[in-house]
């Protein structure tokens, strides 16, 4: 068993979030402080982020599945949870969701994709990073995760910082092979098989995973509902507050 970082906070029914790619758990820290003052909110680090172990090796995501169904078991006492994904988290939560249901509430799939029909930006992203390191491609993804009119504030600006140190302290091997994981994806069958109830996020100003990624999603996964957040990629970065009341609505609506 690997040796993943894990924060707990608050009490109540338990919520687990996962972050996107070359993030660590503070990319949650707005919905976790929303979140904390009712439910128990478990947040980790991937493997190969943050503070959790780096691993050597290729890397697929239902490995990253498998770690996660692991942490549920041993932090939530057999309890059920409910899982909220974001990018490489919410493909966490496809792969999740078909193997391990019984440990699932609900799943929140935010910003992400089930299949990516073109793979040469995540080969061309990973090539990057082995000829010149992380910091490379730092700018242009933080540029992604944020909108300008956001990154613009004070607020913003600060968490852009934040966003982009630890992307740079990511080790480049364990990058690419979590960028490998992400660009070989296909959950186009199994999500026809989720029987877990799925609430499903697109961000309005998405460029990396656009509102066409989340309705496909929506249309394949049995029952599934489509929210739709005015933010660019790392929307619960941008509007914690917005997120956590999506979350509420769909936990509440069951």
């Amino acid at each position: 068993m690997i040796r993943l970082n894990v924060v707990r906070e608050g009490n109540g029914p338990i919520v687990v979030l996962s972050h996107a790619l070359g993030c660590d758990l503070r990319m949650w820290d707005g919905v976790a402080a929303q979140l904390a003052r009712a439910h128990t909110v478990l947040r980790y680090d991937h493997r190969n982020h943050g503070a959790s172990e780096v691993v050597p090796g290729a890397l697929r995501i239902e490995t990253l599945a498998q770690d996660a169904a692991e942490l549920i078991q041993r932090e939530a006492d057999g309890e059920p949870v409910h899982f909220v994904g974001l990018s490489m988290g919410g493909m966490t939560a496809q792969a999740l969701a078909v193997r391990h249901p019984e440990l699932l509430k609900t799943v929140v799939i935010a910003n992400s994709a089930a299949y990516y029909p073109d793979q040469s930006p995540w080969r061309a992203r990973a090539e990057t990073v082995n000829a010149k390191g992380v910091a490379a491609i730092a700018p242009g993804a933080v540029a992604r995760w944020l909108t300008p009119a956001y990154a613009g504030t004070p607020e913003g600006a600060v968490a852009a910082k934040t966003l982009h140190d630890v992307l740079v302290r990511t080790e480049a091997q364990a990058y690419i092979e979590s960028c490998n994981a992400v660009a070989a994806i296909d959950f186009r069958d199994s999500n026809r098989r989720i029987a877990v109830p799925t609430l499903v996020v697109g961000g309005l100003q998405d460029e990396a995973t656009p509102m066409a990624m989340s309705e496909a999603m929506a249309a394949a996964i049995p029952n599934a509902r489509l929210a739709t957040i005015d933010a660019a990629h790392l929307s619960a970065v941008e509007r914690p507050v917005e997120f956590t009341q999506l979350l509420i609505d769909f936990w509440r609506s069951l």
